[in-house]
């Protein structure tokens, strides 16, 4: 395999593209223009929900099967770091408030369209497996096959198995798959929305187009209030999730705006995520505002991941993980691995991955 491999951004995907590579025996240097951290990147303001059910009532079907797949291989990639991070599968539940009602039904719908698995809690459910929110909902849909991690502690500790295996981390350092070509016998574009102007400017046969879609989240700390698992409140305008970390610390989304702009939260879209929160429980009232939130999602016009290459650049391009970032992400950095194993050995690329499903687009 070819061993001298630069990978240019180092956010959630850089990371894991990294550390698999690095297995594999290549010798790999990583480029990110943020710190060690990770607030440069999308994953560092993101709840790290892995709930391929609930986005089964808007995701693409292929997004939902990255998903499913992805939550084994997570196990994995926790089991293997060096460094401990959250990794919870309590599920997750669903519950709405007794005039959105049909909200509900049309969710459900939805859900057993995509063959989604869930259960029906009643209120006497709800109060056994949530005690706090006992006599708040009288009906909830648990969605069994779902899980969390702690985002920020899973960037750290990748950051931390790549000083393990020896991978060459240039943190603070903004550079360019063109900067560094000759330089590498690969390059690995994991930039994400970063990579907007280079994506665009080399077409693919489908034409894909790469935007940022805005992303806003609130952290709380609540030291009153105790969640097992991530809630939803299915809401006319959007579903909020309140992903609940360790030591009473909370994230909170739910905004999807067709915008690009990096201001910061808007005070509309602060007071409704608030308001909703206090409304699953008043004690949240009383939660400290941590920290606010934007991020722009890499985002194709298909809503899907892509993997994309070009032999004569020696380049493989990694983007569009939309909003399901630690979602799908194991699935789609494997699928690109496999990728350049073909690659760095001079074998033929395959036209699709027979285990994600993702198709391999040549440039």
């Amino acid at each position: 395999m070819t061993s001298n491999i630069a990978i240019v951004g180092g956010g959630l995907s850089g990371r894991l593209t990294a550390m698999q590579l690095a297995e594999r025996g290549c010798a790999v240097s990583l480029f990110e223009k943020g710190g060690r951290a990770g607030e440069n990147a999308a994953a560092y303001v993101a709840a790290a929900m892995l709930a391929p059910a609930a986005e089964a009532a808007d995701a693409t079907p292929e997004a939902i099967l990255l998903g499913e797949k992805s939550v084994a291989l997570w196990r994995g990639i926790i089991g293997r770091l060096k460094t401990s991070a959250m990794m919870q599968e309590n599920g997750s539940l669903i519950v709405w408030h007794t005039q959105d009602k049909p909200l509900a039904v049309q969710f459900e719908q939805r859900l057993n369209k995509a063959g989604a698995q869930s259960v029906h809690w009643h209120s006497d459910d709800i109060a056994a497996n949530e005690p706090q929110l006992a006599g708040r909902f009288s009906d909830g849909l648990y969605l069994p096959d779902e899980g969390q991690l702690d985002n920020r502690q899973v960037l750290n500790a990748l950051a931390d198995q790549l000083d393990t295996l020896g991978v060459k981390t240039h943190w603070h350092t903004e550079t360019a798959p063109e900067k560094l070509a000759g330089q590498y016998d690969w390059i690995i574009d994991c930039r994400g929305y970063g990579a907007k102007d280079a994506w665009n400017n080399r077409p693919s046969e489908n034409g894909s187009r790469l935007r940022g879609v805005r992303g806003e989240v609130v952290r709380v700390y609540a030291p009153e209030v105790e969640l097992r698992r991530p809630v939803r409140l299915l809401h006319p305008r959007y579903p909020l999730y309140i992903a609940p970390k360790e030591n009473h610390l909370f994230v909170i989304g739910a905004t999807q705006l067709e915008s690009e702009s990096q201001a910061p939260v808007s005070v509309r879209s602060g007071l409704e995520l608030l308001s909703a929160l206090y409304a699953v429980h008043p004690a949240f009232g009383e939660a400290q505002v941590v920290e606010t939130g934007t991020g722009l999602r890499p985002t194709l016009n298909h809503h899907n991941p892509e993997i994309r290459y070009d032999t004569a650049a020696r380049i493989i391009e990694i983007n569009g993980l939309f909003r399901h970032g630690f979602m799908i992400a194991p699935a789609v950095t494997a699928a690109a691995v496999r990728l350049a194993d073909c690659l760095f050995d001079g074998k033929p690329a395959p036209d699709f991955d027979e285990e994600s499903g993702l198709a391999y687009i040549r440039l």
